[in-house]
This record gives C-alpha cells, structure tokens and sequence, in this order.
C-alpha cells in the first residue's frame, strides 16, 4: 500500500453552526432545573447542544430517592460526585460511593436509589440525548440546582405517575413497579 493512499475516510470538516458549550448549573437562570419527586436535575449540556450524540445532567439526589425500576433506550454513565448511591442492575445490588462511575447500558432494567440519609450528587451523561426532554416534559421547574421540588403525596403523586408512565413510550423508556 502506497503511503498517500488512505485506508479510512477523511474525517468531516469542522461544523461552523457548532458552538462551544460551558456549563454553568448556577448561571442566574440560563440552566433547566426540574424537580422529579424529590430530587433536583439541571440540565448541563442538552442534546441541542451535542446534535443529539449526549446530554449531561447534573443530579442531587435527596436521602431516599432516585427513581424506581425502569429501563430505555440510551446509555447511561453516573459519575458519583459525592455521597453515596444503591444501584440495582439486572436485580443486582451495588454501592456506588464518591469518585466512582457506572456505565448502565441501554435497555437493561436498572435503577438507583439513595440509601443513605445524606443528600447524593451526581453527573450523569445519556447517549443519545433526548432524556433530559422526557425530564422537562414530567417534572417541575425549581429555582436552583440545589431546590427541593415539592413534595407529591396522593393525588399528586397519582397525577405524576399516571403522566410519566404517559410520556415514558414517546422517549422510548419503561417504567416498572412505580406505585
């Protein structure tokens, strides 16, 4: 084989309507934050920033939550930042503490919980993007990174299960055993 001749394509030229991205969770206003049952998620870097390749998502996780048992159609890398977390794979229990990462690959049934009675921080990146839509569309809008959402307690809590077990097929999720 000649030198000149190339044995893989040429990569694509630069996309001048790309632009650079800083995240800035507490940017006065500029970043998402939702509130999903007890927990908070800004939504860092969306996927309209990455042409649908990723979003990134900050998570505060308060004692207690996470979400329940579900599953979609996207890779999903939890980076713990601190605390502590419960990560159930394939009904199979692990503790995931600070400094630590899992990669939970598409279409298994997980989910993650905090076990502990300390507030848990994470930043979690899902491939392809389109998640962080399913989050804005479900939750709440909060004011800060850190705010609590409110708290759903029967009717409520009816309303929101009822509305994200609705919405869970359009982002090709699952959700399981979420009464």
């Amino acid at each position: 084989m000649i030198e000149t001749e190339r044995e893989y394509p040429p990569l694509p030229p630069d996309d001048l309507n790309r632009t650079l991205t800083v995240a800035q969770p507490d940017n006065n206003g500029k970043s998402i934050h939702i509130g999903l049952v007890g927990d908070t998620y800004t939504v860092t870097v969306a996927g309209k920033d990455t042409n649908g390749q990723f979003c990134v998502i900050d998570m505060h996780i308060s004692a207690g939550g996470g979400p329940g048992p579900h599953r979609h159609d996207l890779e999903e890398t939890l980076i713990l930042l601190d605390g502590e977390i419960e990560v159930t794979f394939r009904g199979s229990k692990s503790i995931v503490r600070a400094g630590e990462t899992v990669n939970i690959p598409s279409n298994v049934l997980h989910q993650f919980r905090n076990a502990s009675s300390r507030p848990a921080r994470m930043t979690c990146i899902c491939s392809p993007a389109g998640i962080e839509n399913c989050f804005a569309e479900v939750g709440v809008p909060v004011e800060t990174r850190t705010t609590a959402p409110p708290r759903l307690d029967g009717e409520l809590m009816a309303e929101f299960l009822e509305k994200a077990m609705a919405l869970a097929p359009k982002y090709r999720t699952e959700l399981l055993n979420q009464a």
